[in-house]
């Protein structure tokens, strides 16, 4: 039996109060497997990235992908098979990038300038997936053997 391969609806839209913070820069919502499921960028932001188009966002999202995965083994090696993850902050030279679920099977990654309000990012990362997380949720694709 062949399977079919939904298209995820694109919920980038959802994503402009995050890029609408003062600092942030770019927002974008993934599915597990590293689909790009919605990206967003600022408005008026100059630099070396200042918007991501389709491209860039979908090698983005495998990225967020692969660090989720990464940072979820990591959490069961040290703390057991149950022990999940809530978020995770990387700080570079030029900003931070903040990854949290955001529904069953999708990530919400923000990236911010260094004097970000990190702390509000990341609650306003937490009221955004509160409000709209089954929007965000990624369902499993249709014909996707199970074993």
């Amino acid at each position: 039996m062949a399977g079919t391969i939904s298209r995820l609806p694109d919920v980038g839209w959802m994503l402009r109060p995050l890029t609408g913070i003062p600092g942030v820069r770019h927002a974008v919502v993934v599915s597990e497997d590293g689909l790009r499921m919605g990206h967003d960028s600022a408005e008026g932001l100059t630099g070396e990235v200042s918007r991501i188009g389709v491209d860039e966002a979908e090698s983005l999202a495998a990225a967020c992908a692969a660090l989720t995965v990464t940072s979820q083994s990591t959490v069961s090696l040290l703390f057991g098979d149950d022990a999940g993850v809530r978020q995770l902050m990387i700080e570079s030279d030029s900003g931070f990038v903040l990854l949290t679920s955001a529904g069953q099977g999708a990530s919400l990654g923000v990236a911010t300038d260094t004097d970000a309000d990190v702390g509000l990012v990341a609650q306003q990362m937490q009221l955004l997936v509160a409000k709209i997380g089954a929007h965000l949720s990624s369902r499993p694709r249709e014909g996707h053997p199970t074993s």
